[in-house]
């Protein structure tokens, strides 16, 4: 608990600078080519499946002061009409000295064919984020890039310049890296009953089978230190989330992404790909499994050094409903340029997600949401309190016509607090009739970094909203709620401005 001399005696209501307005709906507006696709598709039209590939890429930065950084990115494209693809990405430090530093944001690409196998991507990243006392400033990322790609059929392969920039900070970079494209293809649906009319059994949305919200400890040793040298505390509990997609009955990949939510040690994020296998124990429901992973972590004091962080576990999986299972898992995490290494134990709620083919099925409704938030007077470790202004990425699957679940991330890109990142799961209700619709949710999960008082981590968000529709499918929303760390100083009204595209999968209810 900070002591009462550095507490500020009130903070002032402040009103939003006239700028405000503007970077919000700059910000949205950044946003809004991940939700162009079959924008004219009518609600209660048939199934259809766009072209899309996930790309993986590697380049070195050049910092101040003659340092250089590993940069891995992750991205997910869908092309949205013909040339033009958009999604979201995520980039973060995998070498060097500043492992904990990551930004999310959205990309948008023309995709050519140049001649026979060879193609070109040109492109623009915009997004928010920093860490690891990186020069970020307020955390704004630009990255334009022009890749040469090379079209092996299971893969594209290539080359990619690109301009690392963050405009208020001190991060300005041109380089020469590597990237690979999986093709991929995401399908979907009207959100009406005739939306499944042609389903033919393929995969839905980005391909995932299942999704698994999770809770889980790290176990650090007892003379363990941290990146500044001081004692880790013997445990850090974290909350995230995988996405898994099977391979074959025995064999799955999958995203996984983690974030402090007690141990003192906030800000510390991970975000990992995954390869797994499992076995059905007889006829008891049961299934065994393990596997490996790899990516980034590091923020929070925790020493990952560079950033690079792999983990290998066993796990027991426990079904509860046709859907529904509990996950019970442990392993070990190692970050091999750095000084972390603890044994960690996680549960978790595991989702299978699409319906098989030939089973019984019903259109439910999914949401991808992209936009803009702000948090008022944001309380910072110093005792002073300022605005700050974050990118936001929400999913949305609904149980039922009213009823939801949700998950979202935040990065800020404005507001001095550059490594600050938000994720958060929970629950809502949403009301819709002709054009308009409304909504309530009430979210939890972890935040921290950019000197952001969330204390261990932990914060909670009530959120309602309005919406109007643009189209059968995509509706502007704007929301107001309050962000509240359960053991921070954080507690500040928030507003938040989104554009949202909804579709049908196949599920069951």
């Amino acid at each position: 608990m900070r002591p009462a001399i550095l507490r500020p005696m009130q903070r002032a209501h402040r009103h939003p600078s006239p700028a405000f307005g503007r970077r919000l709906l700059c910000a949205a507006g950044l946003s809004l080519p991940l939700l162009v696709q079959a924008q004219a598709q009518p609600a209660n039209e048939g199934w259809s499946s766009s072209p899309a590939f996930g790309r993986i890429g590697y380049e070195t930065v050049a910092l101040p002061g003659d340092e250089t950084m590993g940069l891995l990115g992750l991205s997910y494209l869908v092309q949205a009409t013909e040339g033009l693809c958009v999604g979201p990405a995520v980039y973060g430090a995998a070498s060097g000295q500043r492992g904990g530093f990551f930004t999310i944001g959205a990309e948008a690409a023309l995709c050519t064919r140049l001649y026979g196998s060879l193609n070109v991507v040109a492109g623009m990243y915009a997004g928010g984020g920093g860490g690891a006392a990186a020069p970020v400033g307020g955390g704004l990322m630009l990255r334009p890039h022009v890749d040469l790609m090379w079209d092996f059929g299971p893969l594209r392969a290539g080359v990619s310049w690109s301009k690392v920039w963050f405009p208020n900070g001190d991060i300005d970079s041109d380089q020469v890296g590597l990237v690979i494209d999986v093709p991929m293809s995401f399908g979907h649906g009207g959100t009406g009953a005739g939306g499944l009319a042609d389903w033919s059994g393929g995969r839905s949305s980005m391909g995932f089978d299942r999704f698994l919200a999770v809770v889980g400890v790290y176990a650090p040793r007892g003379d363990a230190l941290g990146s500044s040298g001081a004692p880790l505390p013997g445990h850090i509990g974290y909350v995230g989330a995988r996405a898994e997609a099977l391979l074959a009955p025995q064999l799955y990949i999958g995203l996984e992404a983690n974030g402090a939510a007690s141990g003192g040690v906030d800000g510390y994020a991970e975000i990992l790909g995954t390869v797994g296998t499992e076995f059905k124990l007889g006829d008891s429901g049961l299934t065994l499994g393990s596997r490996l992973a790899l990516g980034m972590g590091g923020g929070g004091d925790m020493p990952t050094g560079g950033g690079l962080l792999t983990k290998a576990a066993v796990d027991l999986s426990v079904p509860l409903t046709r859907e529904l299972g509990l996950g019970l898992e442990a392993g070990w995490a190692y970050a091999p340029q750095g000084d972390f290494s603890a044994p960690f134990a996680s549960v978790a709620l595991r989702w299978s997600l699409d319906a098989m083919p030939g089973a019984p099925v019903v259109p439910v409704r999914q949401e991808w949401s992209a936009g803009a938030e702000i948090f008022f007077d944001a309380a910072r470790k110093d005792g002073s309190s300022r605005d700050l202004q974050s990118v936001s990425f929400k999913y949305s699957r609904f149980i039922g016509d009213t009823f939801y679940v949700s998950g979202q991330v935040q990065s800020a890109y404005q507001g001095g607090a550059g490594a600050f990142s938000v994720g958060l799961f929970g629950v809502g209700a949403q009301w819709r009739g002709g054009a308009w619709l409304a909504g309530a949710e009430f979210l939890a999960g972890a935040a921290g970094g950019g000197g952001v008082d969330t204390g261990s981590g932990a914060v909670v968000k009530p959120m309602g909203y309005v919406g109007a529709a643009l189209s059968p499918s995509t509706s502007l929303r704007l929301g107001g709620g309050w962000v509240k760390a359960l053991n921070g100083e954080l507690s500040s009204p928030a507003l938040d401005l989104s554009i949202t595209y909804a579709y049908g999968v196949p599920g069951t209810r």
